[in-house]
C-alpha cells in the first residue's frame, strides 16, 4: 500500500509494509528489523479477531499471562488450546 502526505507542502511517500496491521519494523539496532508487538493494554474486543476463549474486556497482557505466550497469534493457538 502507498500513501501520499503531504507536510508543509512538502509530498513525501511512505511505503506501509502488507500484513503488519498498522504495526511498524524497528529501524534501530540492537531491535532492527523486528515487527512491533501489540500493547499488552489491547482489549479482546478489539482485536481485528477477537479471541473466543477470552472475555471482550480482557487485556493482552491478561491472556498472555494465561497462556505464557508473546504474539497475538501464539496466544491465540494456546487459548485454543485451553479450550479443549
Amino acid at each position: 500500500m502507498l500513501c501520499l502526505s503531504t507536510y508543509k507542502s512538502k509530498e513525501f511517500r511512505v511505503v506501509k509494509e502488507p500484513g503488519l496491521d498498522n504495526r511498524h519494523r524497528d529501524q534501530t539496532p540492537p531491535k532492527e528489523g523486528r515487527i512491533q508487538q501489540k500493547r499488552s493494554d489491547t482489549l479482546n474486543k478489539n482485536l481485528p479477531k477477537p479471541i473466543p476463549q477470552f472475555l471482550p474486556d480482557t487485556t493482552l497482557g491478561e491472556m498472555r499471562e494465561a497462556t505464557g505466550k508473546v504474539s497475538e497469534e501464539s496466544v491465540r493457538r494456546a487459548a485454543k488450546k485451553l479450550d479443549t
